[in-house]
């Protein structure tokens, strides 16, 4: 469960900060807004990207992992594409940089694990 709030905050951060810092990210909205999107990259980081890397395994092997960062790019496109009103990715650079971002802090909140004892 808390594996799922960590890639629902850093989605919602992710974007806010890419949007804040990335040239050709805009995000459109209000809070509300950027909760719901975010929350939808989360959730769909969650749940669907697990699922492809499963499916894409030999291809992230002979990439060295390097396929793993186009389905994140992916995910962050699709979410782009369902919410084109409030979102808009211009350019491949953007996307990069916005995948980057959201990458770095799924990192960073993956380093944190609560049931872990340190001794």
């Amino acid at each position: 469960m808390t594996k799922l709030l960590f890639h629902i905050i850093s989605g919602i951060l992710g974007l806010f900060l890419a949007s804040r810092f990335v040239p050709g990210v805009e995000f459109r909205g209000d809070y509300k807004m950027l909760l719901l999107i975010g929350g939808a990259l989360g959730i769909i980081n969650f749940f669907l990207k697990p699922i492809l890397k499963a499916i894409s395994l030999p291809i992230r092997i002979l990439t060295l992992g390097l396929f793993t960062l186009l389905i994140n790019m992916a995910l962050v496109w699709i979410i782009e594409i369902f919410f084109p009103e409030n979102l808009e990715i211009v350019g491949f650079l953007p996307l990069f940089w916005t995948t980057l971002i959201i990458w770095a802090l799924n990192l960073f909140f993956g380093l944190y694990n609560p049931k872990k004892k340190h001794v």
